[in-house]
């Protein structure tokens, strides 16, 4: 049932994501293939990551589409600032352990296969648990070129909470 959940989530954000008037765009374009290890990892910038984590872009927004997707691998310990995504956010996680919290609320233990969607406006933080590393897949749409609204920290105190 998992399994049917995760594919029936992708597929709806990557359905919804096309544009009605797709085919237009589409004619006279060719297919683009971005072979493994061409594009450099990134390390997640102090100001919206604690600890350490890799951002391995997958894909870039290509118009008419604003949905852009990358690798995150948090080492134990790290996590994300508080943010929020103005169109939302499907998270799909591949290996390891993590944590996911949206304010005011529980924090959820998350793991390879397991899929988290984010509402839009919907402030959280997510990232590995303080003994196991994680790695999850983002995928996001962009509006006014704009896929993330980064706020605070998470404090000591909140990712320690309720372990």
């Amino acid at each position: 049932m998992r399994t049917f959940a995760a594919t029936s989530l992708l597929a709806t954000i990557l359905v919804a994501s096309a544009s009605s008037n797709a085919a237009e765009f589409a004619a006279g374009q060719a297919m683009n293939i971005v072979r493994n290890g061409e594009q450099a990892s990134i390390m997640g910038a102090p100001a919206n990551f604690a600890g350490s984590a890799r951002i391995d872009p997958l894909f870039a927004v290509h118009g008419p589409s604003q949905v852009s997707a990358g690798a995150v691998t948090f080492q134990p310990g790290a996590r994300s600032v508080w943010h929020t995504h103005p169109l939302g956010q499907a998270l799909v996680v591949t290996a390891g352990t993590g944590w996911v919290q949206q304010e005011n609320g529980e924090k959820h233990v998350i793991k390879a296969g397991d899929v988290i969607w984010t509402p839009p406006g919907v402030k959280h933080w997510h990232g590995a648990t303080a003994t196991t590393g994680m790695t999850h897949i983002a995928i996001q749409e962009s509006l006014d070129g704009k896929n993330v609204v980064w706020m605070e920290p998470v404090s000591e105190a909140q990712y320690e909470a309720a372990r």
